[in-house]
């Protein structure tokens, strides 16, 4: 029953009020409902949807004014998909996750892509990758860790983890042996760097003071892999990369051989979408991906990227605006993000000079 001493009289009295009654159906709706507008003389408008329920309201079936917005029921019902791809021990079909949130499988696609980056089967196959991972590591053998996964075919299994580890996994159980890796220690601005690339692309971008830190730190990264100094071809690679560092608002087209979990891969994907000029918080960036609890983990992702600048975890700051962390040193993330909040007003002079640049290479 309907209780007219709880609603407010007009919209007027309730400046951006999203909740609106009709008293002729007992149902309250967002103002953004794609239902009928009902004669004003039949609305009472509301604080919040508490309140139109406690008045004797009920919500509307279409547009749910008591689940959140649209975006937040998205958001939620991705986050929830990932977490039953996560915890499921075999293949969970598109279909079936569509299905579980409510959805059209087409929209289920779309909106699992806007919020992760990925595909389903590409999220699916690096959440497998990611425990094939954890199981070498362990020391299973590469026929167990294929059966325990659940690949039907070793053709199958192998296509995946070459992708996702960079290298066979009999490799990756011996540490990346005779796995070879370009590297090259240059100059920058900001100190030292290394590059160092696989056929696949750049595999590793280390900043730092001193040139045999950041040697000894690859050796770290990939033990047994055949590192070799980078021939007059490489040379060329590396100087698109010291040029990112010095412009990092003209980002070159860099193919990059990006090795992490599935995690790892959203949070840098993210990343990698944010321009120059500009800052995302660990709040915001573990929002956008679908996580909003993992902040934590987020930061985390973030302090494990080997990819610096070029996956720019220099622009994460803290809620209020503050630099937090980086693992290349706090002075070399403000530097960044000055450098580029200055080059980015060039705008088009900036623009061409990159143009020209690429040119002669």
């Amino acid at each position: 029953m309907v209780d007219p001493s709880i609603y407010m009289e007009n919209s007027a009295d309730i400046p951006g009020s999203p909740w609106r009654g009709v008293l002729t159906t007992g149902i309250y709706c967002r103002l953004n409902c794609g239902s009928r507008r009902p004669s004003d003389k039949n609305i009472r408008y509301f604080h919040s949807s508490e309140q139109a329920e406690e008045a004797g309201f009920r919500p509307c079936k279409r547009c749910k004014p008591n689940e959140g917005s649209h975006e937040d029921r998205n958001k939620d019902a991705i986050a929830e998909a990932c977490r039953l791809i996560e915890n499921s021990m075999i293949a969970v079909s598109v279909s079936a996750l569509a299905h579980s949130m409510g959805m059209s499988e087409g929209h289920f696609h779309r909106t699992f892509r806007k919020y992760t980056g990925l595909t389903p089967r590409a999220y699916a196959e690096g959440k497998r990758a990611a425990d094939l991972r954890g199981q070498l590591v362990k020391g299973k053998s590469v026929t167990e860790t294929l059966y325990d996964a659940g690949f039907g075919s070793s053709g199958r299994f192998y296509a995946v983890t070459n992708k996702a580890l960079g290298m066979t996994p009999t490799h990756f159980v011996q540490g990346g042996v005779h796995e070879t890796l370009y590297f090259a220690v240059g100059e920058t601005t900001l100190g030292s760097i290394l590059i160092a690339s696989s056929q696949k692309g750049v595999a590793a971008i280390l900043l730092g003071d001193d040139p045999d830190n950041l040697l000894l730190d690859l050796q770290l990264r990939f033990p047994n892999a055949d590192l070799i100094g980078g021939d007059a071809e490489f040379e060329s690679s590396v100087a698109l990369v010291v040029g990112l560092v010095e412009s990092p608002q003209n980002a070159p087209d860099l193919p990059l051989d990006i090795r992490g979990t599935v995690f790892q891969r959203r949070v840098w994907h993210a990343l990698q979408a944010v321009p120059a000029g500009k800052t995302i918080s660990y709040d915001e960036l573990a929002k956008q991906i679908g996580h909003p609890r993992g902040v934590s983990s987020v930061a985390s992702a973030c302090a494990s990227n080997p990819l610096a600048v070029a996956i720019p975890c220099h622009r994460v700051v803290k809620s209020d605006g503050s630099s937090f962390g980086y693992t290349w040193g706090l002075e070399r993330k403000q530097a960044l993000l000055d450098r580029e909040s200055s080059q980015v007003t060039q705008g088009a002079e900036g623009g061409a000079t990159m143009s020209l640049r690429q040119d002669q290479h």
